[in-house]
């Protein structure tokens, strides 16, 4: 009897303690959708306090710290403004003052992970700043990127918060983790810099890309701002990462008042006010079309080269071919001649950009990219692929191809030539008959992307490994196997051949992968997902015909020497994802077995091509024929679990094991 009755008592107990479970948790769950609807009224519902107060300090505390969408309570009634229920909240329920939650900036839609002090900053919810600083929060506290709540305040443009969190003792100085200062994130407003600076807030302070304040003001067009931080004793001549000080900043982004009140504030040389002049009348004419106003900045850097001893532009850059072989104007009458042709204009904007900052300048790389897809606009396509190939081949020298410019790079012009070579094919004697992609520059853009593939493999082999880094190694894969499909379909001669083959034996050498599922080339050459896409073209011009399976690639690379029986991740090979129905190509399965591909091989799944040939309906390969005893007896050991370790040759151990699944 007494055990039956001590087991009725653990029953009861149980329950008991199930029943609080379930009440606590209806009661976090109220108090989330009170917080939520608290808009007009500023407390609790008098039923839900009461609630509240009938447990446990400990228990209330477990109470308010349950979320919803990744915000509790307490973090919420800060967001709203609701100064009451964030007191009520942190004294009477012991809400964690600094218990994160995720935050949406309105201004650019940014998510963040920040305490309920930095919430309140941002929303501008001043009498509930007051109030957590009163209660001990931690006005320094760092948001996900390293951002302070004053700093964050700054970029809100919300002063009176500012004043009071630097009252109360904020650290002005505290940039967040890409070292942008609370300075820089004022520069829309006169007044908060005007405050900043009052507070010893440093106008030199730099972030990651070395900019500083004044840049950031240049870049946004504040003029005011701007003299107020050179008033100051912000450094006109401190340069940027690219190189760019204040006069350079202002003619990139084409910030005309800027401009002149920096030639009157600052004591320039007439080399560089003629630079400047010739720099700022690019901007004109590639950003904002203005024609007239590109002439006449110019027509004065002539004026300023010719004011006393000529001053020569330097230094001399080299003409290229993607500019025409082009030069600069040096003369009134060069200048007049290109004045009513507007690429001639363009170019010369190019070469300025290119003299003045350099061919490596991200200023100047992007110009060439802009440039390239507005003849592509024009159907002027040989044009945007010298352009393209040049900034292609310079990305690669400075960044290599694991920089996710390179990539896009590579992506845009190895999809342009595919789409070229599609309207070729097409038309046949129509109007795209002339522009099949040059062998010459399908082979050039191939040998820049494997000049130092090996190298990027083993960086991105280091630890940390980056995911991003990966992920463009892999893309630049794809784009490599479309380019052996557009060699193979643009070359002429035996040179053009043989070329192909000497350049696609030494990276089928190399043994590369994909970075993330560990293909290599001819995995990728045989699946119907290996796709390139670009940015520079809009979803409608890509091709709706995929370049793979192909067959051209996949004999090309055999003859190479790629390894029929390689593995990727999934212990795929390259058969299995042949033999997969919506990759089948009838000639190309044939092709993998006539080199001596494996029927019964499996992948780390167990699936085998053998059962996805055999059910595909329209095959017609007569199978057995690639099934060798040694492939059957080898199954059929994997398959119940025969011990052969020690009992075979060991030649014919690893044959064993790779049927393995």
């Amino acid at each position: 009897m007494g055990k039956y009755s001590t087991h009725a008592g653990s029953s009861t107990s149980s329950s008991k303690q199930s029943n609080q479970h379930r009440e606590l948790e209806q009661l976090g769950i109220d108090l989330l959708q009170e917080c939520k609807k608290c808009i007009d009224v500023n407390r609790l519902s008098r039923n839900l306090r009461e609630r509240l107060e009938r447990l446990p300090r400990k228990m209330r505390k477990e109470v308010v710290k349950r979320t919803s969408e990744g915000c509790s309570p307490l973090f919420i009634a800060c967001r709203r403004g609701n100064v009451e229920i964030t007191e009520y909240l942190i004294t009477v329920c012991a809400a964690n003052s600094e218990q994160k939650g995720m935050y949406e900036v309105p201004e650019d839609r940014s998510v963040h992970c920040v305490t309920p002090l930095w919430c309140a900053c941002v929303s501008g919810k001043l009498p509930v700043v007051k109030c957590l600083v009163r209660l001990g929060s931690n006005i320094n506290a760092l948001s996900d990127t390293g951002s302070t709540p004053l700093r964050s305040a700054c970029f809100m443009t919300h002063i009176d918060i500012v004043q009071f969190l630097v009252e109360n003792g904020a650290d002005i100085r505290k940039p967040n983790y890409n070292g942008g200062t609370c300075l820089i994130n004022s520069v829309q407003s006169v007044s908060l810099c005007t405050y900043l600076i009052g507070k010893g807030a440093d106008v030199n302070a730099r972030d990651i890309q070395d900019k500083t304040a004044l840049h950031y003001a240049i870049q946004e067009h504040r003029l005011e701002t701007t003299q107020l931080l050179l008033e100051h004793g912000a450094d006109p001549f401190a340069k940027s990462r690219y190189g760019d000080d204040a006069l350079q900043t202002a003619c990139l982004k084409g910030a005309h008042l800027i401009f002149d009140y920096l030639k009157i504030y600052v004591r320039y040389s007439y080399e560089q006010l003629a630079d400047a002049h010739e720099l700022i009348g690019s901007t004109f004419i590639d950003d904002l079309n203005e024609t007239r106003v590109a002439m006449l900045h110019w027509r004065m850097a002539h004026h300023i080269r010719h004011r006393e001893e000529y001053i020569p532009k330097r230094p001399a850059v080299q003409t290229r071919a993607a500019y025409g072989h082009a030069v600069e104007f040096t003369t009134i009458a060069e200048l007049d001649n290109i004045a009513a042709d507007v690429d001639a204009m363009r170019v010369q904007s190019l070469l300025i950009y290119e003299r003045i900052l350099g061919i490596e300048h991200k200023d100047t790389l992007f110009r060439l990219m802009y440039r390239g897809a507005s003849y592509a606009d024009a159907h002027r396509f040989q044009r945007c692929i010298d352009l393209w190939l040049l900034a292609l081949q310079v990305r690669v020298q400075k960044y290599s191809i694991l920089y996710s410019d390179t990539c896009l790079t590579a992506q845009a012009i190895v999809r342009l030539m595919l789409d070229l070579l599609e309207k070729y094919n097409e038309a046949q004697g129509n109007e795209f008959v002339d522009l099949r992609p040059r062998f010459e520059d399908v082979y050039a853009v191939f040998t820049i992307l494997t000049a130092n593939i090996k190298e990027a493999l083993r960086l991105i082999s280091i630890r940390p490994v980056h995911r991003k880094q990966q992920e463009n190694f892999d893309r630049i894969l794809k784009c490599l196997t479309h380019l052996m499909h557009l060699m193979l379909a643009t070359a002429k001669t035996p040179e053009d051949h043989a070329a192909i083959y000497r350049s696609v034996r030494e990276i089928v050498a190399s043994k590369i992968r994909s970075a993330i599922t560990s293909d290599t080339l001819l995995h990728l050459s045989l699946s119907r997902l290996n796709v390139i896409k670009s940015g520079y073209f809009s979803d409608d011009t890509h091709s709706s015909r995929p370049t793979f399976p192909s067959l051209g690639v996949v004999r090309l690379l055999l003859d190479c020497g790629a390894d029929v029986g390689a593995k990727n991740e999934s212990k795929s090979t390259p058969l299995i994802i042949a033999a997969l129905p919506y990759n089948y190509e009838r000639d190309v399965v044939y092709m993998l077995l006539e080199a001596g591909a494996d029927l019964d091989e499996p992948n780390s799944n167990d699936d085998r091509p053998l059962i996805h040939i055999a059910l595909n309906p329209i095959n017609d390969i007569p199978l057995m024929k690639y099934m060798s005893l040694k492939c059957l007896c080898s199954t059929i050991i994997a398959r119940f679990g025969i011990p052969y370790r020690n009992q075979i040759p060991r030649t014919l151990e690893e044959f064993v094991k790779r049927h393995e699944a």
